[in-house]
């Protein structure tokens, strides 16, 4: 049956995927829920919670003010809130009740930065979508409000890089980030900002200056082309997976040269009778796809069950979002790559490998989280 998971878990919902992407950035998050989004957020999508203060809400939406729509409780409290806290803004998350009743929230938050001086975002979140939606959402939006380029009289920086599509939910909060940083010192490039993760929003204002971007999750890829868009700051999409890291670095110099966006994870070979399914987002899974071909000559097809641009896939790859797809899919092959909660629906005689991801299992394999930079190392 569609869109019906009766095995396996599900992926962390677009709502999170705001909280998660935003985390860090001296901003306030509200989800106007009555409550499940954020116990289901702070105890299984978020692994900074108990290490890392960050000012994320639910707004404790009770029936009574939903059926009558007393949008003014809502408005209050976050007036108050943002008076006693004071933070850099103020993001509006949506979830299943108020999308079904229609709240308008273009509104409530025009009138919540009206009476505060606080900018105030609305994230069109449904609690129905993926995390790639809703951290995808987010970080377009702080690129489109404060990024800014160079100073009058100055150039932007040729080697500058910022990293974007980078949260927990993707690379959870073991060493992978660092790695991606050792990856851009080692090939003669200097991080401007980290889209969103160990970045401050003051480092995420310089986003402009930077001569090339790397997008290293789907989440990241609205935020590049806004970034495009403002400063005509070319892309590439790739994560450094590996022998992999040597093809995105040539590809990151050559952009910044040509001003080309070039999709990085596409450079591997067609798979249409792979040898390995990886199951997972589409960019880390293609790079590792690519990586794999690269360093065990062997053929690699991506099963991608999240949202995605069509631009990140190959020849035999496939994007499936419901269980019983993805079954079918798995059902003759040899080899599989995946979090260990996929493992019941694939064929018992496949050689089965084990990518735990946060996104999908939460914290219950969090140890077992490689450095995905590293991957092939292990």
């Amino acid at each position: 049956m569609k869109q019906i998971a009766r095995i396996i878990s599900t992926y962390t919902a677009d709502v999170s995927g705001v909280c998660s992407a935003l985390y860090e950035l001296g901003g306030m998050v509200v989800m106007h829920d009555p409550s499940g989004c954020n116990s289901t957020y702070n105890t299984h999508d978020e692994p900074r919670w108990y290490d890392m203060d960050s000012l994320i809400f639910i707004s404790g939406l009770a029936e009574i003010d939903a059926i009558m729509g007393n949008d003014e409780k809502l408005i209050d409290d976050v007036v108050t809130a943002a008076g006693q806290l004071s933070p850099a803004f103020i993001g509006l998350a949506r979830t299943p009740v108020p999308m079904l009743n229609g709240t308008d929230f273009d509104a409530i938050a025009s009138v919540i930065t009206k009476r505060t001086g606080i900018p105030a975002f609305y994230f069109p979140t449904s609690g129905t979508h993926s995390y790639v939606a809703g951290a995808g959402m987010a970080l377009e939006k702080i690129a489109d409000y404060y990024a800014k380029g160079p100073e009058k009289g100055e150039k932007a920086h040729s080697s500058g890089v910022n990293l974007l599509g980078v949260t927990p939910l993707d690379f959870s909060v073991n060493s992978t980030v660092d790695s991606m940083k050792d990856f851009l010192k080692d090939n003669g490039f200097e991080l401007i900002s980290c889209f969103a993760m160990g970045s401050s929003l003051a480092d995420l204002e310089k986003a402009g200056q930077a001569g090339v971007n790397l997008v290293v999750s789907s989440v990241g890829l609205p935020a590049a082309r806004v970034l495009r868009e403002k400063f005509g700051t070319p892309y590439v999409v790739g994560t450094p997976v590996g022998p992999f890291a040597k093809v995105i670095a040539e590809d990151m110099k050559q952009a910044a040269e040509t001003g080309e966006n070039i999709f990085s994870c596409r450079k591997r070979p067609v798979a249409e009778e792979a040898e390995i399914a990886v199951i997972g987002e589409a960019v880390t899974s293609a790079s590792l796809a690519a990586a794999i071909s690269m360093s065990r000559d062997r053929t690699v097809k991506v099963i991608c069950p999240l949202e995605a641009d069509h631009m990140l896939f190959v020849q035999g790859d496939e994007q499936a979002a419901y269980e019983d797809e993805q079954e079918n899919l798995l059902k003759n092959m040899p080899a599989i790559i995946a979090d260990p909660m996929y493992r019941p629906i694939c064929p018992e005689d496949a050689a089965f490998y084990e990518l735990p991801h946060e996104a999908f299992s939460g914290r219950i394999f969090r140890r077992k989280i490689p450095d995905l930079v590293k991957i092939l190392d292990y």
